[in-house]
């Protein structure tokens, strides 16, 4: 199949980027490659048309486009971690651990993008910054990432946090690590056969073979207030943890008629196993009514961001490349 080359100019050294690749491609792999487009551009495009005219005389392959720099353009990250937070006058503090195994970070997106929500990341060597709410996140490694946190001494942040009226929420594995123990014993996730929890809340977790992965329907009913009781959401499992005790008899969610996490009797602690809790709006604006009751922040609407930001990017691309020439391409 055809193969264009795209390289970002805004990193530096793009023509040899774009010559040093195609140098090391076998023949055959070479003649797939039927062009380039340069990203991220800033400046004069006439300052650059002659490195343009050298690199398709050097390759004899065209340079089919020059996209430029999009400030502010905001897309789905795929692996890497988006840090991207800016905000003038927070009216809500939300602090999320970086754990060296966190899984699904794009369940903070639609925080990430909130001007009203200041966002932080907590990195390794730094202490948990003052804040309404914590989030434990995702893990690919529970037992790795909860000796992480004890190491940097979280879980005694964590409890003075709480005890100064903050809220923490736990999301799969987060949620996991709140209870009293985490047990594997058939070594599915690393060779340590249990771990002590946090022991916030009266369950323990058992992680399986079987892996839950499936999309789901629910509703919150975690919350007395009426504002942010039984909100209707969408949202997805994926784990290997079985949760049981005491605490799961106060329900975050039901899945249909199925319980899901808890709540604390005091309302400060919650933990569920479904991601994307703060993909749809409705659903956000009862989590952050939650952590802050007198907030007046307005949640942003993850999809309709996501329209906007593909059709900015379309439009640019429909101006700055060669469309014809690469829908011939891919036809021939």
């Amino acid at each position: 199949c055809p193969v264009v080359i795209i390289a970002d100019i805004d990193k530096g050294g793009v023509f040899a980027h774009l010559v040093g690749t195609l140098a090391l491609l076998s023949p055959s792999e070479q003649a797939r490659v039927k062009g380039f487009v340069i990203n991220r551009f800033r400046g004069d495009m006439g300052l650059l048309q002659s490195g343009l005219d050298w690199l398709e005389n050097e390759t004899g392959k065209p340079v089919l486009g020059v996209l430029p720099y999009l400030h502010d353009l905001s897309l789905d990250a795929e692996d890497a971690l988006s840090f991207a937070n800016v905000t003038d006058n927070a009216e809500i503090d939300i602090a999320v651990l970086l754990l060296p195994h966190i899984s699904n970070h794009t369940d903070f997106d639609s925080l990430r993008l909130n001007p009203a929500v200041n966002l932080v990341y907590v990195r390794v060597g730094e202490e948990l910054p003052a804040a309404d709410l914590i989030i434990l996140p995702g893990s690919k490694n529970v037992i790795g990432d909860l000796n992480f946190l004890n190491q940097q001494g979280w879980a005694k942040q964590i409890r003075r946090h709480l005890r100064y009226g903050g809220k923490v929420l736990g999301i799969c594995g987060g949620y996991q690590m709140l209870g009293r123990a985490i047990y594997d014993p058939l070594g599915i996730e690393s060779s340590q056969a249990q771990i002590d929890g946090l022991s916030l809340a009266e369950f323990t977790t058992t992680l399986r073979a079987e892996k839950a992965l499936t999309q789901v329907s629910a509703t919150l009913v975690a919350f007395n207030d009426s504002q942010s009781s039984a909100v209707e959401f969408s949202g997805y499992e994926i784990h290997c943890g079985q949760s049981q005790g005491p605490a799961l008899e106060r329900p975050f969610a039901f899945i249909g008629k199925s319980p899901d996490g808890f709540i604390s009797e005091d309302e400060q602690i919650a933990g569920t196993y479904l991601h994307g809790l703060f993909d749809k709006p409705e659903m956000t604006q009862a989590l952050l009514h939650w952590v802050k009751p007198e907030t007046t922040v307005a949640a942003v609407d993850l999809d309709e961001h996501r329209e906007q930001q593909l059709e900015r990017l379309a439009r640019v691309c429909e101006r700055h490349l060669a469309i014809e020439k690469i829908i011939d391409i891919f036809e021939e």
